[in-house]
């Protein structure tokens, strides 16, 4: 008779996705499990709902007036939106993107509160900037990342 390893777990993996959200997920929900480049994209055409935005700024830990900040939308206006309301696609590509650079800071760093703390403090490596306060630009959004690619890599950032 076989003995099958003891190392095996038998449990569903659906077990486990309440662990796995990701700030991607927090904005598309349960609408794909593993969103390609053209989901994201017609995500961003089609725009993304405040109830999803909100769920966003919860997963990374920003405030409503930081998210909007970010996203170049007054924090009032935001307000104002119904959870259903659809923002429009410039709103929505730049959450994209900040969900994506969140996953990337928590893959580099290893988790979320240690990017959060990272994204936070003054950085030698940008003038002293406060990372955070980089991204209400795309090229602000490229030094962020450029950073966490010398970090990931091993050169003093």
């Amino acid at each position: 008779m076989k003995r099958k390893p003891e190392n095996i777990v038998e449990e569903p993996m659906v077990a486990y996705q309440a662990a796995l959200q990701t700030p991607i997920m927090a904005i598309i929900g349960n609408h794909y499990t593993n969103p390609s480049e053209f989901d994201l994209l017609n995500l961003a055409r089609k725009g993304i709902s405040k109830k999803s935005l909100t769920s966003l700024a919860k997963q990374i830990s920003l405030t409503l007036e930081e998210i909007a900040g970010i996203l170049h939308i007054s924090e009032r206006t935001l307000q104002r939106y119904a959870p259903t309301t659809l923002v429009k696609t410039e709103y929505a590509d730049r959450a994209i993107e900040l969900a994506r650079l969140y996953e990337r800071g928590i893959e580099v760093l290893g988790s979320a509160k240690a990017f959060n703390t990272w994204v936070r403090q003054p950085n030698q490596a940008l003038n002293n900037e406060i990372p955070l306060n980089l991204l209400d630009t795309s090229i602000g959004f490229d030094m962020v990342l450029q950073i966490l690619g010398r970090i990931e890599y091993g050169v003093f950032s």
